[in-house]
């Protein structure tokens, strides 16, 4: 997966993507804290119909989420403009997804792609509280996700270590930026 920017530019808008449950929240905060970035939570930015829809069990559509990433993106370029770039933690299942956001943005956009296995993620998303995502919905999105191919400004970091091994791992993938 492909990483290159001019050294002497700011950082890229960070995506921390993945399914359900791999740690974009948790991964996205303490980068954005390190940094001192406004952190983005998409889940905070869909329509109560989608939360609705997903809280019963039911898998969104591309319908449901486009206005969503429109949403998203705009609200993305509202922080970056602010302070010169933004850290989100959204889902971006699929290349479609990933190229309106990469469209939409008006920085450089990185990706980092969260994975793990199915076990790992089904129990970490059935040891949450408070959370409208249930379990039952891990598969629709793993049947869902297109993991992003070599040609997208994407790295892969999995899953199976600590929060903060994986924002170090992160770390090291973004020094080439500075």
């Amino acid at each position: 997966m492909a990483v290159s920017q001019s050294q002497s530019s700011p950082l890229p808008v960070i995506i921390v993507m993945g399914v359900s449950g791999c740690g974009k929240s948790s991964v996205g905060a303490e980068l954005a804290a390190r940094h001192g970035l406004p952190f983005l939570d998409a889940d905070d930015y869909h329509p109560k119909a989608n939360v609705d829809k997903m809280s019963k069990g039911i898998a969104l559509q591309d319908d449901d989420r486009w206005p969503w990433f429109e949403i998203l993106a705009r609200t993305i370029n509202e922080n970056a403009d602010q302070s010169g770039s933004a850290v989100c933690g959204c889902s971006a299942l699929k290349r479609s997804y990933r190229t309106y956001l990469s469209d939409h943005v008006d920085r450089p956009v990185l990706y980092i792609f969260l994975h793990g296995s199915k076990a790992l993620l089904f129990d970490r998303m059935s040891a949450r509280k408070d959370h409208y995502m249930p379990p039952s919905l891990l598969e629709s999105q793993l049947a869902t996700l297109e993991e992003p191919g070599s040609d997208e400004n994407a790295v892969a970091v999995s899953i199976d270590k600590s929060v903060a091994n994986i924002v170090q791992e992160v770390e090291e993938i973004l020094a080439k930026y500075r």
